[in-house]
């Protein structure tokens, strides 16, 4: 180390050294099931909080770096912690915590990759991530960046003998690769060709107005092929439902913020200058895919998938809210771009917390009735009925109900949408108000498709004889469900507590903070500009909730109690009801399918009066497949096929290219 720096950046560096030593005993002893699950899991999951304490500890600390003589002569590796880093750091930790100590319980013996290789993959996937977010140089960055990209893969593929993982696995390593490649001219960029690949040097270079548009289109385009915005989403839905359920947490409460925070280094960071229609073309990407996650969403019958088109809406939510405070930006409209910014922070918070919990809540339904199909499943609130209320309350956090945390970010975005009239730019007064009707259809579309997913999982009648043998959580599983449901709730009780914290990451990025007015009539009400425009109270909206459910039960019990008669409901004259009766997923999704009918393509499987088992089975298809990706693979095939011809198998003729090449090497010298 050539430079010493402040307690937590040493903890948090540490706490990386402590994972890969995790890792190098997950890789020695890959067949002791019991100590990999139930030690070396855990013992991440300690790490984890640690660094989660130490870059809390960071938040309102001045920035501090590193110096390590690692990598490459004379391109050592540049550490740095700030305030944008903790507060991702901080979301690593958390969130991971809770999916180690879940994983402990999770993972059974004889499934794809054994234990201690799946081990040593896991924390490789959290220090790179973690490196990712420490990283101030463009070397130590893509190293880790690449690092998180392939053991990611790996995970992905732990069930590698089923040839759809396998197909998953290699449809997102391609995309990853795609997107690291435009990071990488993206660094390129901002460097200026002056050989100094450190971030401390891009931040004082002056790009032209051409060049740092360059490098934003670049930034938008490779880190939104890693978080999943539209057209490069298709990786996403492929990937999560092939991943164990923790993996699917990790990347969808994690990995996907970390293209996030590079959006935001390099855009508000590493970039002197921000122009209004780089926001304008973030805020209409981020709300097109935020609509397109949520029409998807609402049509799958896989749980995984289903979730997995909610992480792209979410994404485009929190893409929407950088794109929004960039048009402020630019028009230095400081404290309004500080609403947007710390909306889009809050929501990557929350969507961390309550995504993470339910796809851990699937995987656990997963383990325990052994399918994913939603027309297969039914009635689990009474077989698991813990897991069943930790998932609500997931669930309703992310359909943005109080007093939960998804309400907050997205009403605080809400908030920033209504101050754009006062923006200068009469075009942007028409378009961004059709915008914050975008976000509301995809919030209403969002609960839509929360109450399929619960109603269908959890409530009715089991689908399935088998799912009688269903059974709750562990204590590993609750610990880890416990902890994320918990976020879940103070993050939405206590939000003027946590804008004071993300003040420390907006006033590095855009020099103003939001705390002094969101809690200027104290903590109880946030008022995100000044109390006269709008309030909230969450912990009022609770206290009213628990009083109303309070008092209607003890008016049952009082007046109603020992006088009921319990009697079969009215059934229309159908006594011998079965439950192929319920709605299935399908059936809710129908109305979604038919009013947004051109963006699919469906496969419809009908059965015919001479069947001796009918079956009726539909299949909806991306469009994008067939209008995008289809195409280039067709392309890359006929070229393959022309190049293929020069490839002869005889050694004349590749001696005869040799001599023409020859040739035309000495004529064009000449």
């Amino acid at each position: 180390m050539s430079q010493a720096g402040p307690l937590p950046i040493g903890i948090i560096l540490g706490v990386i050294v402590f994972w890969l030593g995790i890792a190098l005993v997950g890789l020695a002893a890959q067949r002791r099931f019991r100590l990999v699950s139930q030690v070396l899991f855990p013992l991440g999951g300690a790490g984890a909080l640690v660094l989660a304490g130490a870059a809390f500890a960071a938040l309102g600390q001045a920035p501090a770096s590193l110096v390590l003589p690692l990598g490459l002569p004379d391109l050592p590796f540049h550490l740095r912690l700030d305030a944008l880093s903790a507060f991702f750091l901080v979301l690593l930790g958390g969130t991971s915590f809770a999916i180690s100590i879940f994983s402990a319980g999770y993972f059974r013996q004889a499934e794809g990759t054994p234990p201690g290789l799946l081990c040593l993959q896991y924390h490789m996937f959290l220090a790179s991530m973690a490196g990712v977010l420490l990283a101030d140089d463009a070397y130590l960055f893509m190293v880790a960046w690449e690092t998180m990209a392939l053991s990611s893969y790996f995970l992905v593929t732990t069930n590698h003998r089923i040839p759809e993982i396998r197909w998953a696995g290699f449809l997102y390593l391609l995309i990853a690769h795609v997107g690291a490649i435009a990071i990488l001219l993206c660094f390129g960029a901002m460097q200026g060709f002056q050989g100094d690949y450190t971030f401390a040097a891009m931040r004082q270079a002056h790009l032209s107005g051409f060049w740092a548009s360059v490098t934003f289109l670049l930034a938008l385009f490779g880190f939104g092929a890693k978080a999943g915005l539209l057209p490069v989403h298709v990786w996403l839905p492929e990937a999560h439902p092939a991943a164990p359920s923790p993996v699917s947490a990790m990347m969808s409460g994690v990995m996907l913020k970390t293209a996030v925070y590079g959006l935001l280094r390099v855009t508000f960071d590493l970039l002197d200058t921000q122009l209004w229609w780089w926001g304008v073309l973030a805020l209409g990407l981020g709300l097109i895919t935020a609509l397109y996650g949520v029409m998807f969403a609402a049509v799958q019958a896989d749980m995984k998938r289903l979730l997995a088109y909610s992480s792209v809406e979410n994404i485009g939510i929190i893409v929407a809210g950088v794109g929004l405070a960039i048009v402020f930006r630019a028009y230095g409209m400081n404290t309004l771009s500080a609403l947007a910014m710390t909306a889009a922070l809050y929501h990557c918070l929350n969507h961390a917390f309550f995504k993470s919990l339910l796809f851990l809540a699937t995987g656990h339904v997963l383990h325990a009735t052994g399918e994913r199909n939603l027309g297969k499943l039914g009635g689990l609130i009474h077989r698991m009925p813990w897991v069943a209320i930790i998932a609500l309350v997931g669930t309703l956090a992310i359909a943005s109900l109080p007093p939960l945390n998804g309400f907050v970010s997205e009403w605080l975005l809400l908030q920033a949408f209504l101050f754009s009239p006062d923006l200068p730019n009469p075009y942007l007064h028409m378009l961004i108000p059709s915008a914050a009707g975008a976000l509301v259809l995809a919030a209403a579309l969002a609960g839509y498709v929360m109450v399929k997913f619960y109603g269908v999982i959890f409530l009715g009648r089991p689908r399935e004889d088998k799912l009688a043998q269903a059974h709750d959580a562990g204590n590993w599983e609750k610990a880890g469900l416990l902890w994320l449901a918990a976020g879940c709730l103070l993050l939405g009780i206590f939000p003027v507590y946590v804008i004071a914290q993300l003040d420390f990451v907006t006033v590095d990025l855009i020099g103003r903070a939001l705390g002094d007015t969101a809690g200027k009539t104290g903590w109880l009400f946030l008022t995100p500009v000044a109390p006269e425009r709008a309030s909230y109270s969450p912990l009022l909206f609770l206290v009213v909730i628990a009083v109303g459910v309070g008092f209607t039960y003890w008016m049952v019990r009082m007046f109603y109690h020992g006088r009921l008669r319990r009697g079969d409901p009215w059934d229309c004259g159908y006594p011998a009801q079965t439950p192929r009766m319920q709605d299935t997923a399908e059936g809710f999704g129908q109305p979604i399918r038919q009013i947004f009918e051109p963006f699919f393509v469906i496969e419809r499987e009908l059965p015919t009066p001479f069947d001796g088992a009918p079956r009726y089975r539909m299949t909806t298809r991306d469009r994008l497949w067939h209008w995008v990706y289809l195409p280039v693979a067709r392309l890359a095939e006929r070229m393959t096929s022309l190049v293929a011809v020069l490839q002869q198998g005889r050694i004349h003729v590749y001696l005869m290219y040799s001599f023409g090449t020859l040739l035309l090497l000495l004529l064009f010298a000449r």
